[in-house]
């Protein structure tokens, strides 16, 4: 039975966080404080006991949730991966984990990813929606059809479930549209920024310099990257993807398609909460889940 391991992205994050890793395994205690070090600044006290507000600034929820899940796959006894994915921010800890980065690299790319996409959204502030209910299909129409606003499908998250991304005027008129052809649901996300849409192409720019210049290795595992669904072990495929990210949509939904299509049968969440894990039973309803 092949294995699949997935790795969360923002929004699983929550107080207390690794605080049990911390107290009961050495390794992973030695792992969060090399990460306090390279970051600069504790950050192991916000994840176990800051507040939710604390947690929830980009700058420390991106690295805390890729601390979390890196330091769990490093720990775990029978880390053995056939495959792996994560969702946006998670493709880094998947990448990690895999053996592709190294736990400093992937660290330093978070950090700097966070503060990328912090500064990107000062610049152009935007917001996302979440959009239950109606098909891929139609959703992508009706962002087409919104003219001089930006308007994008950002996350594939399941069927039925998709996230768009965009100017907060142009997700106030989707918003409208949707819900008149039909959806369930169709409401802003507490978010600062039009994460996976051109609005962050600053970041992107940013970012990619970052990733140009930090050393990958051919990981262990294919990776499934968010860009494409498509799985790959070349380094130049990894990089290009990954800077790609930013801007393009997180396709979560074509992601586990492909990965149970080619032989996944247990999809293994690694990090905070089990948000994906009820993603992958509403993609692939045959596979079963576990939580590392």
């Amino acid at each position: 039975m092949k294995k699949a391991y997935v790795f969360p992205g923002q929004g699983s994050q929550f107080v207390g966080m690794g605080k049990d890793l911390y107290e009961q395994s050495a390794q992973a205690k030695a792992f969060f404080e090399q990460g306090n070090e390279i970051l600069g600044f504790r950050i192991t006290d916000t994840m176990f006991a800051g507040t939710d507000e604390a947690l929830k600034q980009t700058n420390v929820t991106q690295p805390a949730i890729f601390l979390h899940s890196v330091i769990k796959a490093f720990i775990a006894a029978d880390f053995q991966p056939d495959m792996v994915a994560g969702h946006s921010l998670g493709e880094f800890s998947a990448l990690v984990a895999a053996g592709a980065l190294s736990f400093e690299d992937g660290l330093r790319l978070v950090a700097q990813r966070a503060q990328a996409m912090q500064k990107a959204c000062e610049i152009n502030p935007s917001t996302m929606a979440a959009v239950l209910g109606l098909e891929d299909a139609l959703v992508e129409q009706i962002c087409s059809e919104i003219k001089n606003e930006v308007v994008v499908p950002a996350n594939y998250n399941c069927p039925g479930q998709l996230v768009i991304s965009g100017s907060h005027q142009g997700i106030e008129l989707a918003i409208e549209k949707l819900k008149a052809a039909g959806a369930k649901r169709a409401l802003v996300l507490p978010v600062g920024g039009a994460f996976h849409s051109p609005l962050m192409e600053p970041a992107r720019q940013e970012l990619a310099t970052a990733i140009e210049n930090t050393p990958f290795t051919t990981p262990k595992a294919p990776i499934y990257q968010n860009v494409n669904a498509q799985a790959t072990t070349d380094i130049a495929t990894l990089k290009n993807n990954l800077i790609a990210q930013l801007t393009a949509p997180v396709r979560w939904t074509q992601t586990i398609t492909h990965m149970f299509g080619d032989g996944a049968a247990l999809f293994v969440e690694v990090g905070p909460g089990n948000v994906l894990q009820g993603l992958v039973k509403k993609i692939a309803k045959e596979a079963q889940t576990a939580a590392l």
